[in-house]
């Protein structure tokens, strides 16, 4: 699958992260030497209560954080983005415009396409979002094998050894990631494609696929409650 069947790059002001890529996953060592040389840090937004900033921050106009985020830079956030109470930015990541980084959602080492949408209790590390991507609720893109050995990425070609010791996921423009979903380090999730909510998945996934978690569910009736006798 080419970078571009996955992202569009009219929809990130970084394109240039990509130049000569032939895996989107090769973009993730970039990130914090292209913010060491690009980043100049400014503040254009709002700030509501008392967030906690340091380091190297770039905040576009009318994006606002919110009282009890956390944002540790190298930062480069665009325009009109939530930065919503809670979340916890700790360095090394990039989002586009109208992106909305949500409630107790932790993200490092990552590059966030325009209108991605990640709102509550998710974990995004080392990994890329496309335009208007989105995680429903308690989503987690784990990013280190257990074992702790380099990902790789299980293909219908075969294995694919990426050589990063952390790689979390590349998830399509449009694609949508179902509540409390787990991707496995070295998942690819192709443009528009729909994960059901508790899916675990590793692997590549094409465009516009759906993955329908099944399960059987027993319903049963319910034992009257012993009576018990008070003397």
């Amino acid at each position: 699958m080419a970078i571009s069947d996955l992202l569009d790059f009219s929809q990130t002001a970084h394109a240039e992260l990509f130049a000569d890529l032939q895996h989107p996953w090769e973009v993730l060592p970039r990130i914090g030497p292209y913010l060491t040389k690009n980043l100049r840090p400014d503040f254009q937004g709002t700030l509501l209560g008392a967030p906690y900033l340091s380091g190297d921050i770039f905040i576009g106009k009318g994006t606002v954080i919110e009282n009890g985020a956390t944002l540790k830079g190298p930062i480069w956030i665009g325009e009109n983005c939530e930065i919503r109470s809670g979340a916890y930015l700790r360095g090394n990541v990039i989002a586009g415009d109208h992106v909305v980084l949500g409630n107790s959602c932790e993200f490092k080492n990552c590059l966030l396409f325009n209108g991605a949408q990640i709102p509550h209790f998710s974990y995004v590390g080392d990994s890329v979002l496309g335009h208007k991507a989105h995680l429903a609720a308690g989503v987690i893109l784990s990013n280190m094998r257990l074992d702790q050995q380099p990902v790789t990425v299980q293909t219908t070609g075969g294995i694919v050894h990426t050589g990063l010791r952390k790689f979390g996921a590349v998830v399509g423009d449009f694609a949508e990631i179902g509540c409390n979903a787990v991707l496995s380090p070295g998942s690819i999730i192709g443009r528009r494609s729909l994960l059901y909510p508790g899916t675990q998945w590793r692997g590549v996934l094409g465009e516009n696929k759906i993955v329908r978690l099944r399960q059987e569910i027993d319903v049963l009736e319910r034992r009257s409650e012993r009576k018990v006798s008070i003397d």
